[in-house]
């Protein structure tokens, strides 16, 4: 490293408080479906005080509808939008970078599990805890002091740098695929998922769906003259999961240590209304990952059919069909080639920072990626801190993960898009 580049690593040393501060406030914010104002007044107030100027990206379902990245929903946008903040060039000739993190987190329940609330920020033995610190508010965290580490050190960009936090990387990628929609795109983009200082190429595809069905209510004293719609679910169950395992029957191309990639998951199930009275409905909510290079009409397909054969091997399922309804997450699969500029200077970066070059990785859950491989210029990856309980209770975040994420970026920034004295 030179002179100039050991500075902005000093400058995010410097920076550590704040970005553990900025994390922090991240995380108290119980940014759940629905509830993301909170969060992205957050952000915004962040930018503006890091003299960036914020502005609201919309997610429109009429503008997006006609888009094949776009995953329909049940529920509104009305008052719910991404924030994108782009930093200009101060020079030509340096190539430009985007930074996306989602804003969003999964629910934290069941309560009980948790050592403490999951909204209130702790500290504690070198880790943050928090719903949302690891997936990835302390990512957010470490690209946007990225950036003003290298502003703090006296630096201009001979590139633009954009700087996004969205919503419903959980559940749609809606959120930047709205950005990229409305044109927000770079040479290189970034994203500080909690994988590890290693570059991400590819990822499973995933899908969710709601199957519905119907029974027939009778009191327990003859639960033989009613049809159990619950019990019915657990016919569907069981030809999903030997349709998991026919997915996965093949290795991935070029991985073949990558072991069960495309995950089937029940995660949601209702039915029934009083515990004497034989359950006439039911439904329950699935998600399927898919492998690379299968299109969204090809699992839809597959799980449909799926369905049908185990409802007509059913005497009333096959008179009564299951409703089969997909909605949210249609996300692509994708594997791209590690040998990219981008990735290969992200690489030399880490080299230089701590000795050795970053690994290539693979995920068997799907990130934002998605929009900017299949809809952007597509040098895109993930590349973040280290976290711990992921969706599950007493999430965390190692916090020196994080500031190794921020100088990781800021010495990127330096190189990738020209620094200016």
């Amino acid at each position: 490293m030179n002179s100039l580049e050991k500075k902005i690593i000093g400058e995010v040393d410097s920076l550590e408080s704040e970005i553990v501060d900025f994390t922090a406030r991240l995380v108290a914010q119980p940014s759940t479906l629905g509830n993301e104002a909170g969060v992205l007044e957050v952000m915004e107030q962040e930018m503006v005080k890091l003299g960036l100027t914020p502005q609201k990206v919309e997610i429109d379902p009429e503008v997006l509808a006609g888009h094949p990245g776009f995953g329909p929903v049940p529920w509104s946008y009305e008052g719910r939008y991404n924030v994108v903040a782009v930093r200009p060039a101060d020079a030509e000739g340096g190539k430009s970078a985007l930074f996306n993190g989602h804003l969003d987190v999964v629910s934290p329940e069941p309560l009980g599990r948790w050592n403490r609330d999951p909204f209130d920020p702790v500290v504690e033995d070198g880790w943050l805890y928090g719903r949302g610190g690891s997936d990835m508010k302390a990512g957010v965290a470490a690209m946007t002091y990225a950036l003003q580490a290298v502003q703090k050190a006296g630096l201009g960009l001979s590139a633009p740098v954009t700087l996004e936090g969205v919503i419903e990387e959980e559940c749609t990628g809606n959120g930047a695929l709205a950005c990229v929609v409305a044109g927000h795109d770079a040479d290189a983009v970034l994203i500080p998922e909690p994988l590890g200082q290693s570059i991400l190429t590819g990822q499973v595809g995933v899908c969710w769906f709601k199957v519905s069905l119907g029974g027939v209510p009778i009191h327990v004293l003859d639960t033989h003259g009613g049809v159990n719609a619950i019990e019915k679910c657990c016919l569907l169950i069981q030809a999903l999961r030997v349709m998991e395992e026919e997915i996965n029957a093949e290795p991935l191309p070029g991985l073949p240590q990558v072991v069960h990639p495309a995950n089937f998951n029940v995660g949601v199930i209702n039915g029934g209304d009083w515990p004497s009275t034989v359950p006439a409905m039911a439904e329950f909510h699935c998600r399927q990952g898919f492998m690379p290079g299968t299109s969204f009409d090809q699992i839809k397909a597959k799980v449909e059919q799926t369905i049908a054969a185990a409802a007509a091997a059913d005497s009333w399922l096959a008179a009564n069909p299951p409703v089969v309804e997909f909605y949210a997450f249609r996300s692509l699969g994708h594997r791209i080639s590690r040998d990219m500029p981008a990735f290969n200077l992200l690489s030399d970066v880490k080299k230089d920072l701590v000795g050795s070059p970053a690994e290539e990785a693979f995920s068997t859950a799907t990130t934002d990626l998605r929009a900017f491989v299949h809809y952007g210029k597509g040098q895109a990856t993930c590349y973040g801190p280290e976290g711990e309980n992921m969706h599950a209770d007493n999430e965390r975040v190692d916090i020196a993960s994080i500031i190794h994420t921020a100088k990781t970026y800021a010495l990127f920034l330096a190189r990738w898009c020209g620094a200016v004295e």
